[in-house]
């Protein structure tokens, strides 16, 4: 483990995994309209949100997704990991109330690159909410071969594509 409690690539296997649960409020939909700019009245308007194939007002897909966020950087890998990539398939409404339990699993682990890969799912009930991938990069505690400056011997967090 890193010095902030989170995982090195060599801890990691394939297979471990971790939850992380949230309750959606009314207050996280206000905010996540706020600070996002989203205001589509399907989040904000239960008039207008009764309309709607939902009948009800749901939270916002990406709000939901936070979850899958915090899973990451709480709880695996956690403190340290860098998020490179993430990809989400939305399956079902979460509202205002619903507890969101994000599930993180590791499928690969590319040790030389430090590169992990995750299958990520929200359910709501036992309803699979959110399904997806992500890749996040993650320290090693192998040490680092000696070089001239100290910004040289930094972890490499750049995103690097092969």
């Amino acid at each position: 483990m890193n010095i902030l409690g989170g995982y090195d690539i060599e801890d990691l296997s394939i297979g471990m995994h971790a939850t992380f649960s949230k309750t959606i409020t009314e207050a996280d939909i206000v905010l996540f309209a706020g600070v996002s700019g989203d205001n589509n009245a399907i989040h904000i308007n239960e008039e207008f949100a009764r309309t709607t194939p939902f009948q009800g007002r749901i939270a916002h897909g990406m709000l939901t997704a936070s979850v899958i966020s915090a899973a990451v950087a709480n709880k695996l890998p956690g403190p340290g990991a860098v998020y490179m990539n993430q990809n989400l398939s939305f399956r079902a409404p979460v509202r205002p109330g619903d507890t969101v339990h994000a599930t993180v699993t590791v499928s690969a682990i590319t040790a030389e690159k430090r590169r992990v890969v995750l299958l990520t799912v929200c359910r709501v009930k036992g309803q699979v909410v959110i399904e997806g991938e992500a890749m996040v990069k993650v320290g090693s505690c192998a040490p680092l071969p000696p070089r001239g400056d100290a910004a040289a011997r930094l972890p490499d967090l750049q995103p690097q594509f092969a």
